[in-house]
């Protein structure tokens, strides 16, 4: 498989000597093992006098340090008092009792920690509890577009646009010519490995109730929803829940990094609301892999591809709300902000309906932070009464 240089490499080389336990998270399938790996080439490449010990749980070789006492023997012996000595580690929730393994190595203050687990077992809500020392996350996320363009060497261009759209970030796939086998894959993933992992994790006894759950998000992403509507829709399917199961399955497809929860922001009152939500997948191939290709709505994997590219460019993400206007992202970063709708086609002329509707919303924000129209116009950036037009390959593509 070709392997291409992330962004996410300069993360862990910023906070390299660092006390940190350094944590690689992310959805599964998503490049944790290969960054870990690349990690150890620069190091290797970099520091002549480091000292690697590297377990990856997935190999049967490392089998005998499945318990942490055993690992901490065996870590002990490779340590050299007279080099700089790191432990990489893959994989490592498949060490029973990994937490107090790595606690120990951090308290012994003589190793340069960085490890992988599994996206439903090493969660950022649990990192606090799981170990005493500092954490410092690095998240990774699935290719994005420019880096599905570097991976296939490939130019933006409109074809290659609908072909990202089409076959999604998870690179385990580009592995696989045909389409339909590709989202084989994606399937698989989705189905043996994130949903198995929920299931470990939360004790889940109603596997079918968590499948129908994940199945109507997928069916509605970028569509504002709440518990009780989709209690609601599976109780009319005959399938018995109620908001509380459906509230807590859902957090467990969240912290999996399955979906992001991005909720409402109110702009005129600068509060945030959180009685109604929106949900994106971590990549939004899984959503033809599973339901098919057929009546796709352009609009809604857009609208998925842009709220992840901006998460993945580090903003705070919400659903702004104007009066009975809807703003589709309010992102924020620091002081920056910016309001974003989102579209498929808005036309050739300024008296589109289309584009009309999608321009009257941001218009009617009387605040002077930047605004954006980004859709499939297949033409440069140009402005709209202060509105920037960007077509969405290209502002995917740009550097960021």
């Amino acid at each position: 498989m070709k392997i291409i240089k992330r962004k996410y490499l300069q993360d862990i080389i910023d906070v390299m000597g660092t006390p940190d336990i350094k944590v690689i998270t992310g959805v599964r399938r998503s490049g944790k093992s290969e960054l870990l790996k690349m990690f150890i080439d620069y190091v290797l490449e970099n520091d002549s006098n480091s000292n690697i010990i590297y377990i990856d749980y997935n190999l049967d070789k490392f089998d005998n340090l499945k318990e942490y006492k055993e690992l901490i023997k065996y870590i002990d012996k490779m340590y050299d008092s007279k080099k700089n000595n790191f432990i990489m580690i893959d994989e490592v929730q498949m060490c029973n009792g990994f937490e107090k393994a790595i606690n120990n190595f951090h308290a012994l203050g003589k190793y340069d920690i960085y490890i992988t687990g599994s996206n439903a077992f090493l969660l950022s809500s649990d990192l606090s509890t799981l170990f005493t020392g500092r954490t410092y996350s690095i998240e990774v996320y699935p290719f994005s577009y420019k880096e599905f363009l570097e991976y296939y060497n490939l130019k933006n261009n409109e074809e290659n646009f609908d072909r990202y759209v089409l076959e999604g970030g998870l690179s385990g796939s580009y592995l696989y010519k045909d389409l339909d086998k590709k989202y084989n894959y994606i399937s698989l993933v989705y189905k043996t490995l994130i949903i198995r992992d929920i299931v470990q994790r939360n004790k889940i006894q109603n596997v079918s109730l968590l499948d129908s759950i994940s199945d109507f998000l997928i069916d509605n992403i970028s569509k504002i929803t709440s518990y009780r509507k989709i209690t609601d829709v599976l109780n009319t399917n005959k399938i018995d829940t109620n908001d509380k199961t459906v509230s807590a399955y859902i957090k467990y497809l969240c912290e999996a990094f399955v979906f992001y929860r991005v909720r409402r922001y109110d702009i005129q009152g600068k509060k945030y609301l959180s009685t109604k939500s929106k949900y994106y997948l971590s990549d939004h191939a899984v959503k033809y892999a599973i339901t098919g290709t057929k009546n796709m709505n352009y609009g809604y994997v857009y609208e998925n591809i842009v709220a992840m590219e901006l998460i993945r460019r580090g903003y705070e993400v919400y659903v702004g709300v104007l009066y009975e206007k809807e703003i589709d992202f309010v992102a924020i970063k620091r002081d920056e902000k910016i309001y974003i709708q989102v579209c498929d086609d808005i036309g050739s002329d300024f008296e589109n309906k289309t584009f009309k509707r999608e321009v009257d919303s941001l218009l009617k924000i009387k605040d002077a932070y930047p605004k954006m129209l980004i859709a499939r116009t297949k033409h440069d950036r140009y402005q709209y009464e202060g509105i920037q037009i960007v077509d969405i390959a290209n502002w995917l593509n740009e550097e960021k």
